[in-house]
């Protein structure tokens, strides 16, 4: 506990000394990387096949965002939108995002007042996802390491996650069983490095509430790194909420979002006298 206090302490030192809390915006720029784990029938999919598939698995999964920031609010945007897979070699397979709309999507977030507008561009589909920000337990680690020019703090939080069947597509029978039973849980530990050099309490995406801005995150199979920060940029940055899209909140929007994966898990799912057809991936967003 003394360690941890300590950590505090210097923190709000360095913050005293390095940044003007009161006035100030900045541009943080993220890379963003989830690793993909696909199991596949070896009779459906030669090694070659498999291997350009998974290096244009990896493309899609590593994108580039950025963080335009404030005191009290800021925005998240994909800044380069990477090209989505389309069918390839042959129309063999294909792969199909639920959700995820890319550079269209626009995350803002007011941690004075504890809200955040989601805009998200789901299937062609525009939503508007307005809820409170989520408080986050984190606890104070004693570590401690650079991040470019900036000396960075660890903090770690625990979360209830549901463990998914990433194996392939299941049977009619196996559907109607796995539709009865309780989804499993597993418990997962969020890792992120912040900096009280920046004294804002925000992140990329939905991750906040530190004593200082977060620049690393790893959360399951995400990992999101900054890889560039302007503070007071000389074109003075406009945040403002989204306005476009029908209004839901993130309950609603989860339960639209849950009903579109089970939709695209029915309509791509090999039958009886199809199978050799070729391959499909659902992956939710």
């Amino acid at each position: 506990m003394t360690t941890i206090i300590r950590v505090v302490i210097l923190a709000l030192t360095v913050t005293l000394t390095t940044v003007n809390a009161q006035d100030f915006q900045g541009v943080a720029t993220y890379k963003t990387q989830r690793s993909v784990d696909i199991k596949m029938d070896s009779t459906q999919m030669n090694s070659e096949m498999h291997a350009r598939m998974m290096e244009m698995m990896k493309k899609q999964f590593q994108k580039t965002f950025q963080l335009t920031f404030s005191k009290e609010a800021s925005l998240y945007k994909e800044d380069v939108a990477l090209d989505k897979p389309q069918a390839a070699m042959g129309g063999e397979f294909q792969v199909v995002m639920v959700g995820g709309g890319g550079g269209s999507d626009v995350l803002y977030k007011n941690t004075k007042d504890q809200r955040y507008v989601d805009q998200k561009d789901t299937m062609g589909k525009i939503f508007l996802v307005k809820d409170d920000i989520e408080k986050i337990d984190w606890k104070l680690e004693a570590d401690t390491k650079y991040i470019g020019e900036y000396q960075c703090y660890k903090a770690t939080y625990t979360k209830q996650v549901e463990v998914f069947d990433d194996s392939g597509f299941s049977s009619d029978a196996e559907d109607e069983k796995e539709e009865e039973k309780e989804p499993e849980m597993e418990t997962r530990v969020v890792t992120a490095w912040y900096t009280p050099q920046i004294p804002v309490n925000n992140g990329p995406a939905m991750y906040h509430g530190l004593p200082g801005l977060i620049l690393e995150v790893h959360d399951g199979k995400l990992t999101v790194i900054c890889s560039k920060i302007v503070l007071n940029p000389e074109d003075k940055v406009v945040i403002e909420k989204p306005t476009k899209g029908k209004e839901v909140n993130q309950e609603k929007y989860d339960e639209i979002m849950d009903k579109k994966a089970k939709e695209m898990m029915e309509r791509f799912k090999p039958r009886k006298g199809r199978e050799g057809e070729g391959i499909s991936i659902t992956i939710g967003g």
